[in-house]
């Protein structure tokens, strides 16, 4: 913590404050000791003086009760004072002290006149009423006796400077034990509160990970405590709903987006494949209304185009929406477990003809391999690449060879499917995977497909985080994908 903050922080000022407010109070105890204690002090003998006066005065009355003298002396020691008693004329009766008799005759003549008088007693000093060293009484007795008591103020005095002497040390003493004790008893006031600064400091970073520790004093401070919790939980819930919210609006968000950008797309495919079907119904249909042919063969001829490009754009449109709805994963996926190589087995059995026809060799290993996913879909794979192979399968060393395998990876397995043939430009391997996309732009409407089927498969992987992809080699393409043998959780749990 930098000097800076540290003289702001509350436990720094308490101890200032505590150090000040002893440092304080001793200099107030000074103070009052040396201008209050000698006054308090002459107050309190001159009334003590004046109640010996008093007994004095009983003393003398049952003179055959007391012991005069002796009890005059008891009273000196006890009271610290000096008495002088003389008869009417002047003879000295008690004088507890010689010096007593020069003392008051020659104190007498300098201070006469006294500063105090009250009934038949007269008080006054040895010098002036603040700097004195002794203050003196003088009192008439009932028996007409004149009564002198002397009393030393000198003895308070030295008092008074060894007190403040003995409470300058022990200041210096009360300033280090109190120190020690503000340190500890203003950390223990403060480290509640640092807590409860670096709880809230950490709520306006919306961590509401940290809770203050609640004891069983019943003070504000374990209050406060008990109210930032509460505050802590509530804004933890409230964020944590605001937040759950705020995911769910930007998932409808998303989920919004996405239909719209398939719709656009959709449009968009669908607009540019259906230009070439529609242009030539359009045609036809122009020639079949203005009898451009007028012989049946030809408006046969006609109408069987017109069905035929009709069927071509049925199967575009709706090729094109179960890709989409596979891309936005609106299809449903029914995964169980089959027998792979079955499956390819009934595939190649449907293509025995156009493999007849285009004098195609296919072999197959025919090891049996059980996987699990949507049947449909993987049959759907296996057709996409088989009619590709076929139709891109040429001849090589004098033979058309399509090789079907798979093989064991972990829990998956990979399907190949090899055509003999021309290898697919390097600049083209990354395209063939995009919807409508035609490497060979010369082939004639009758044998070209939608170009859909390899945009699909790449939908169906992604669909279940499976790898696929092609690969050349020096007599022909091979085109893999990768189909799981066993049940795997949802990605988003």
């Amino acid at each position: 913590m930098k000097l800076k903050d540290v003289n702001k922080s509350i436990q720094f000022r308490m101890f200032l404050t505590l150090c000040a407010t002893t440092i304080i109070g001793i200099f107030v105890i000074m103070v009052i000791n040396s201008l209050v204690l000698e006054s308090f002090y002459k107050y309190t003998k001159i009334k003590s003086a004046k109640e010996v006066i008093n007994r004095i005065d009983e003393y003398y009355e049952n003179s055959v009760q007391y012991n005069i003298d002796s009890q005059l002396r008891e009273i000196e020691i006890k009271e610290n004072f000096q008495i002088l008693i003389l008869s009417e004329d002047g003879s000295v009766i008690y004088m507890g002290n010689k010096d007593i008799v020069n003392f008051v005759n020659r104190n007498i003549k300098l201070y006469g006149r006294s500063f105090s008088k009250e009934n038949n007693i007269e008080i006054w000093s040895d010098g002036e009423k603040l700097q004195s060293n002794n203050v003196f009484l003088k009192a008439t007795l009932n028996n007409g006796y004149i009564l002198y008591i002397k009393i030393p103020v000198v003895p308070i005095k030295e008092s008074v400077r060894i007190s403040n002497r003995v409470l300058f040390i022990i200041s210096g003493m009360m300033i280090i034990i109190s120190a020690i004790a503000s340190s500890i008893i203003s950390r223990r006031f403060t480290q509640p509160i640092i807590k409860l600064n670096n709880i809230t400091k950490k709520m306006t970073q919306l961590d509401f990970s940290e809770k203050y520790r609640i004891v069983d004093a019943d003070d504000e401070i374990n209050t406060l405590g008990k109210n930032i919790n509460q505050l802590s939980d509530k804004l933890e819930t409230t964020i944590e709903l605001l937040r759950e919210n705020n995911d769910q609006l930007e998932k409808d968000i998303e989920e919004k987006s996405k239909i719209d950008e398939m719709r656009k797309q959709f449009i968009s495919d669908v607009s540019h494949e259906l230009k070439t079907p529609i242009s030539l119904i359009e045609g036809y249909s122009e020639g079949l209304i203005e009898n451009v042919n007028t012989d049946e063969e030809s408006r046969k001829f006609y109408a069987e185009v017109i069905m035929d490009e009709a069927q071509k754009m049925d199967n575009i449109v709706r090729e094109l929406l179960e890709l989409m709805k596979i891309e936005y994963q609106e299809m449903p996926f029914n995964d169980t477990k089959f027998n792979l190589t079955e499956l390819i087995k009934e595939e190649i059995k449907r293509q025995t003809v156009i493999l007849k026809d285009k004098n195609i060799k296919v072999e197959f290993n025919e090891k049996q391999y059980q996987v699990y996913a949507d049947y449909k879909y993987i049959e759907r794979i296996i057709n996409n690449y088989f009619t590709n192979a076929i139709k891109h399968c040429q001849e090589v060393n004098k033979e058309k060879k399509i090789l079907i395998r798979i093989e064991k990876r972990n829990n998956k397995v990979r399907l190949y499917v090899y055509n003999t043939g021309e290898k697919i430009p390097e600049d083209k391997i990354n395209k063939i995977w995009k919807r409508f996309y035609k490497e060979d732009t010369s082939r004639n409407r009758a044998e070209g497909g939608t170009g859909i089927g390899l945009a699909v498969v790449k939908a169906i992987m992604n669909n279940y985080d499976n790898e696929y992809g092609v690969k050349n080699y020096d007599n022909g393409v091979e085109f893999y994908c990768d189909i799981n043998c066993e049940a795997i959780k949802n990605k988003s749990e």
